[in-house]
């Protein structure tokens, strides 16, 4: 059985709520913003990875004019914190694990001042042996990054530097391999890199009487809140998130850490304190930057190349502390077998406990590099059973009514479609340059099912407001909810104002992370909205003499179906609620459930095993190589993907193509290296090479629409993630052929690429 594109309407055009402000320039983000009295905050780093702390003395910081605070661990709740790990505390408490570590926060009449303070600041340290190697860590005569390990508490299978194991398994892997007809071995190496959005962090603190607000450019602010109320003892109602406009964050402005530090400050200087990071902050300070990864791949097929047996084995660099990157290795455990129908399966993955920076949620965690090496691989497959690539996915890859890696079975999908779309609209087949080749590449990425709140009102003059938890990092996903509640109530998006980024106004959402706010938010907001229609149906029919269940609302009128004539105007409706019963709605969106696995088990299970309304995509990428020196160029991108229903089509092109643009990056010059302490060696722009306007090539995208029932609203499914999992796949399958051999390690640099081309000429 075949999925089928589904016509969708096509959405109305509208102005994005926060568009005006942001493309005007009046719009103020975190670090614009000024209280009376504010002091500076700067933090004192570690600048070592691996080291005890003999010495602290910050008495001269704080005995310095104009310093109003100096805070060390001995001065907040001594609170081990950690979603799935409890690892960490705010400042270093005694052991130093990474060149970012906060040893000691100060805060100052002004910046210079505080970083006097800072530089003030004594510390001692007796070196320990620095776990730089992300295999070499899981040895069982490996230095230990953390000591104390087994006494943590945790939900996760863990030993020694090994923070989370994690198995899929189905079938009988080693049978499957030893029957199949040929068995191809790979083994490729990711780099870590970074979200590097180009705002920089900021905070900003006030206590009144015993209550905070913070202001903070975050992703997730009720995450935000949690951990401050976690780390200072606070009950959730003496703590404030409000987030101004957020100038971006894929990822990186997930959790919570600083909002916490800059509180204490601020109780501490009884003033109001402000953080705003440098740029070299920015890469060396979070605990949230995408994760190397080492891979190593089995794949066996028959004579006629499906394939009978996958084992995959990955060890993820975790860095110094787990953060949220717990359920990462069954996650990565998933996208190492891929979307496809595999009989044996065994996917083993290790989280390892490095001395690097914290790795933790960056747009599509453990995918792009886990694809790019799967889908590498998977082109090695096809090449050596003599089968075209797309010939060799369109094959192998799941469908409707298929059942993949984990056992579970899927509803209607399109990614054979996706494949066809992508091929296609990259005109793959057609004759090129010596100089240019179209690589091709699958990918997906669940849907995750989480509780998201909303409130909908209708004002006694016809205008609506929506208010919700859900944050707005950039997607436009907060400015779609608009679209939901208009059309449920027959009014026009902008009629409604949005409400949002305030943990004390709105109810509950896990915040701009996992591509779910559509998906969850939507489901609450057509809730909330179908509350408000039902009462304006009524007030109608009371007017009209008709039957609610007759009520039509469309174009700002309610009428009886089959006579138009027979309307009133919902502000007149609006205007006669407000003397009595107010017209408001709240909503949850009771989120879909698991879907069922059979004939397979997993190790260290978080839910990821199974994907509620999956994700998938094709991505066929055409480059163009310069064989003496190895710098590729991409030409373009065709970009096929299965999302669900498009609600915002406009939004949702947007998404695709800087996901895309994104992925580029990754490929070709986007990557993390350290020297043998442990440290970044290119930690700033000039150094970590981001894609510009000028980097990008024509992409083409195609939505293969199905509709989803019981997922997201109308149908939809996740998107902010999914495009950029299968761009550096793509990439690589193209260089593959224009260098003769697969480049194994990400990102594929110039240099990397002349390398392999070097290689690839002595050989022959």
């Amino acid at each position: 059985m075949t999925a089928t594109p589904t016509a969708t309407k096509p959405a109305p055009r509208f102005v994005r709520a926060d568009g005006p402000d942001k493309v005007t320039g009046s719009g103020r983000y975190t670090a614009d913003l000024t209280l009376t009295g504010a002091l500076a905050a700067k933090f004192k780093y570690a600048d070592v990875t691996h080291a005890r702390i003999t010495k602290l003395d910050v008495s001269a910081a704080r005995a310095m004019p104009g310093v109003f605070a100096v805070l060390t661990q001995a001065d907040v709740p001594s609170v081990k914190f950690g979603p799935f790990v409890q690892d960490r505390t705010l400042f270093a408490d005694g052991t130093v694990r990474f060149e970012g570590e906060i040893i000691a926060a100060v805060a100052a009449v002004d910046a210079a001042t505080a970083d006097r303070a800072v530089a003030a600041i004594v510390v001692e340290y007796s070196p320990l042996p620095v776990v730089n190697d992300i295999e070499g860590a899981l040895a069982a005569d490996s230095p230990l990054v953390h000591a104390e390990w087994a006494d943590y508490g945790s939900i996760l299978v863990r030993d020694r530097n090994d923070a989370s194991f994690a198995s899929i398994a189905k079938g009988d892997v080693e049978q499957g391999l030893a029957s199949s007809h040929l068995v191809v071995t790979s083994r490729y190496v990711a780099d870590g890199c970074h979200a590097a959005p180009i705002e920089p962090r900021a905070v900003v603190a006030q206590w009144e009487g015993n209550k905070v607000t913070i202001w903070t450019s975050t992703q997730v602010p009720f995450d935000a809140r949690a951990g401050v109320c976690e780390t200072l003892e606070l009950p959730n109602n003496r703590v404030r998130i409000i987030v101004p406009h957020l100038g971006g964050g894929f990822g990186g402005k997930c959790g919570f850490h600083y909002e916490a530090h800059v509180a204490a400050l601020a109780r501490v200087a009884k003033r109001p304190v402000r953080l705003v990071f440098s740029r070299r902050e920015e890469f060396v300070a979070p605990d949230r930057r995408r994760e190397g990864i080492v891979y190593e791949f089995h794949t066996g097929v028959d004579a006629d190349g499906r394939i009978v047996a996958r084992k995959a084995w990955l060890a993820i660099d975790n860095g110094a502390y787990t953060a949220d990157a717990g359920f990462f290795s069954q996650l990565a455990a998933m996208h190492a077998l891929g979307p496809y129908r595999i009989p044996n399966a065994l996917a083993e993955a290790h989280l390892v406990y490095t001395n690097h920076q914290p790795s933790g949620s960056v747009r599509a965690p453990t995918a792009p590099q886990t694809c790019w090496a799967l889908e590498s691989h998977t082109d090695e497959v096809a090449r050596a059973i003599g089968l075209d690539p797309v010939a060799f996915r369109t094959l192998n890859a799941v469908d409707t009514g298929a059942e993949g890696p984990s056992g579970q079975t899927y509803g209607e999908i399109g990614v054979q479609q996706c494949i066809e779309a992508a091929a296609a609209g990259a005109g793959y087949g057609n004759p090129l340059p010596d100089d240019e080749a179209i690589g091709v590449a699958i990918g997906w990425w669940p849907s995750f099912s989480v509780p998201s709140g909303a409130y909908v009102k209708i004002d006694g003059d016809g205008s609506g407001q929506i208010i919700t938890g859900a944050q707005e990092c950039g997607t436009g996903a907060v400015m779609t909810l608009r679209q939901l509640a208009a059309d449920e109530l027959g009014m026009d998006p902008e009629d409604f104002e949005l409400v949002y980024q305030d943990t004390s106004v709105a109810p509950y959402d896990m915040g701009a992370t996992g591509s779910q706010t559509l998906f969850n938010n939507g489901r609450a907001v057509v809730a909330a909205a179908g509350q408000i229609a039902e009462q304006l149906r009524n007030l109608a029919a009371d007017r009209l003499e008709a039957s609610p269940a007759d009520i039509v609302l469309a174009d700002g009128t309610a009428s009886v179906a089959g006579s138009p004539d027979r309307g009133v105007p919902i502000a007149e409706l609006a205007g006669i609620a407000a003397g009595g019963e107010l017209l408001i709605g709240h909503g949850s969106g009771m989120p879909p459930g698991p879907p069922p696995t059979v004939g397979s088990t997993c190790v260290g299970d978080l839910g990821m095993s199974a994907w509620v309304a999956p994700q998938f995509s094709c991505h066929a990428v055409r480059v163009k190589l310069d064989r003496d020196t190895g710098v590729a160029r991409v030409m373009h991108v065709s970009a096929a993907h299965d999302s669900g229903t498009i609600i915002n089509p406009i939004g949702a092109q947007g998404q695709v193509e800087g996901a895309v643009l994104m992925g580029i990056g990754q490929a070709l010059t986007e990557g993390t290296t350290y020297d043998d302490q442990g440290r970044q060696r290119n930690a700033a722009l000039l150094e970590y090479k981001l894609q510009t306007a000028a980097d990008a090539p024509p992409i083409a995208v195609h939505f293969v629409e199905i509709n989803t029932p019981d997922a997201g609203p109308r149908g939809a499914k996740g998107l902010a993630e999914a495009p950029n999992v299968a761009t550096a796949a793509a990439i690589s399958n193209a260089l593959a052929q224009l260098v003769g051999a697969p480049v194994r390690q990400l990102p594929m640099t110039a240099e990397r690429v002349w390398t392999a081309l070097t290689e690839q000429a002595a050989q022959s």
